[in-house]
């Protein structure tokens, strides 16, 4: 299957300056996602939410978008199981994408935040991946499968298990590891450092982990 991309805008935090959305990618407006998308000129292709978070004004250009095109807007209701970015998720994975890069879904309220790694793990079962993009950093998931880094990076990489334990192999970071067992009660992967000219790899042998990328 070929590969798709599916941009996700959500409300959070907008840290960068623009979003690249190529003419192949699904994009999707999530919430007040879409006053970002009016801000940097994105035509999102789906537009959905409970819509609890626009503002006044957006919700009307919401309300009159989906008169001439009703099935762009996918109004959710405000008590629901689902997030709105987990719905937004499960859309594009009907839609056949597999490759998940989420933009404002950090920052604001933490559990929103915590919410949306959540659903990193959650796209990582469903055989996709995805990121959390932040400003000059990511994060995303890694489970039982080996993640490496080129070797220009420069900055910091941790690494935290996000089941009850992971064990992992780092190799080419200034702090190294084989077969070593996280778990969730313990920091240990804080703050590792990319090194000059080494290709850094994360192997997670069993259970799953959380790299947090900050580059400089």
């Amino acid at each position: 299957m070929k590969n798709r991309n599916c941009i996700l805008i959500g409300a959070g935090d907008l840290t960068v300056s623009q979003i690249p959305v190529g003419e192949e990618d699904l994009c999707i407006a999530v919430d007040g996602g879409f006053e970002y998308c009016n801000l940097l000129e994105i035509v999102p292709d789906y537009i959905i939410g409970d819509f609890d978070s626009l503002s006044e004004s957006q919700a009307e250009v919401v309300a009159e978008i989906a008169k001439t095109a009703q099935d762009r807007v996918i109004v959710l209701p405000v008590m629901k199981d689902d997030t709105d970015m987990l719905a937004a998720i499960k859309l594009g994975l009907q839609e056949g994408c597999n490759n998940f890069r989420i933009y404002g879904g950090m920052g604001g309220r933490i559990e929103h935040t915590l919410a949306n790694i959540q659903c990193l793990l959650y796209l990582k079962e469903h055989n996709a991946v995805g990121y959390l993009m932040e400003g000059t950093g990511m994060l995303l998931v890694a489970k039982e499968e080996a993640v490496s880094f080129r070797e220009t990076l420069e900055g910091y990489l941790s690494v935290f298990s996000l089941s009850d334990s992971c064990n992992l192999s780092l190799d080419g970071l200034k702090y190294c590891l084989k077969e070593k067992e996280l778990t969730s009660s313990y920091p240990l992967g804080i703050s590792n450092e990319f090194m000059e000219g080494q290709k850094a790899t994360v192997t997670v042998h069993k259970g799953a982990a959380l790299l947090v990328l900050n580059l400089v």
